[in-house]
């Protein structure tokens, strides 16, 4: 879900932020300087697997997993209130998309009745059902929202074609879009719901897919909200079940990221990384990739060259705008959101929650 950078302050908090990032680390003289990282935060969820993620400021940040968990945070990560849908132990939360601490829409992926979404109103203490799949070839993976009453969902396909799932009042109803404007998938294309980032939205209608599976890893854009669609091969290596693109990161209409690769952890996942400068029509390679696997992305605000890539064998930052990038962190995380005040967030297996600390 994309959101609007506006105040000069946090503007100014966050180019100082940058700096750090970007600096020489402190010499060992130094003892009392410590570079931004990761700080966990303790949600008391150890057995769940958190691959949706929602931040709302440094504050504020929503997280999603197995066994039907949603937590909550509004005091930067000190406490955690646990918010999850009532009869929901069974279901697999991928993705989550918060409005503010008060409004947020889960989704539950899964075959058939398995794929769910649900909306709160009022912080996670009550959820309304406002869509479940019944159609047994569907397997919804992804969600995300233009603004705050325009948003998409998608499944794999459906004979043929990829399926999206339209909202017009904020995830309180779901319509399935015509499927005449989308090209046809190929042979076990499909995509993954690996960190909610399968399908991200920029601006009032661009929204783009990423698929893998298939003999080449895709991107597919749309610039109507879902309506129609156009496909655009990328560099990051596919041809199995396992390979392909796994998330998906735009700063505006234009720039954006892929990141992925093979996510067995036996298997080697060269190239993970791709860049586009003309929204998405064309994919370069990235110079210097992360050096594994990665199935999440983000861009930080106030920069137009900044962004992280996290997976389950670390964190990298790029510095220039995904040509190169470098490992700053070894832990294990799935997925990465950040908010306009630089409220960074990064969510995994074991619980696992941390912020950056500047």
């Amino acid at each position: 879900m994309r959101r609007t950078f506006r105040t000069v302050a946090a503007g100014a908090v966050c180019s100082a932020a940058l700096a750090a990032l970007t600096a020489v680390p402190a010499q060992a003289h130094e003892p009392e300087h410590r570079a931004p990282h990761w700080e966990l935060k303790d949600t008391g969820a150890s057995a769940v697997r958190f691959r949706g993620l929602s931040a709302v400021s440094r504050d504020t940040a929503w997280v999603a997993g197995t066994q039907g968990t949603v937590l909550r945070t509004t005091d930067g990560g000190a406490s955690w209130r646990n918010v999850s849908p009532p009869g929901a132990t069974d279901l697999q939360f991928r993705d989550i998309e918060a409005f503010d601490a008060r409004r947020a829409v889960v989704l539950a992926i899964g075959e058939g009745e398995a794929s769910r979404v649900y909306r709160t109103d009022d912080g996670g203490e009550t959820w309304t059902e406002s869509f479940r799949n019944t159609d047994a070839k569907a397997f919804y993976d992804c969600l995300t929202f233009f603004d705050r009453r325009h948003g998409l969902a998608m499944s794999d396909p459906v004979d043929g074609k990829f399926r999206i799932l339209s909202t017009s009042d904020g995830g309180r109803s779901w319509k399935v879009l015509p499927s005449d404007g989308m090209p046809a998938a190929l042979d076990g294309e499909a995509g993954f719901a690996a960190s909610g980032q399968c399908l991200v939205a920029s601006g009032p209608s661009d929204v783009w897919l990423a698929t893998g599976g298939g003999a080449r890893a895709r991107v597919l854009h749309s610039r109507d909200r879902g309506l129609t669609w156009t496909a655009a091969d990328t560099p990051i290596p596919a041809g199995d079940p396992a390979k392909g693109v796994f998330a998906l990161a735009f700063r505006d209409r234009t720039h954006g990221l892929a990141v992925g690769g093979d996510y067995r952890p036996d298997q080697a996942s060269p190239q993970a990384a791709a860049v586009t400068g003309d929204g998405g029509r064309t994919w370069r390679p990235a110079a210097e990739p992360p050096p594994a696997y990665r199935s999440g992305a983000a861009w930080l605000p106030h920069s137009r060259t900044v962004a992280l890539a996290v997976g389950p064998t670390g964190t990298d930052l790029t510095t220039d705008g995904g040509r190169t990038w470098q490992t700053v962190d070894t832990g294990s995380y799935d997925t990465v959101d950040c908010t306009a005040d630089l409220g960074c967030w990064a969510a995994g297996e074991q619980g696992r929650v941390a912020r950056l600390e500047l």
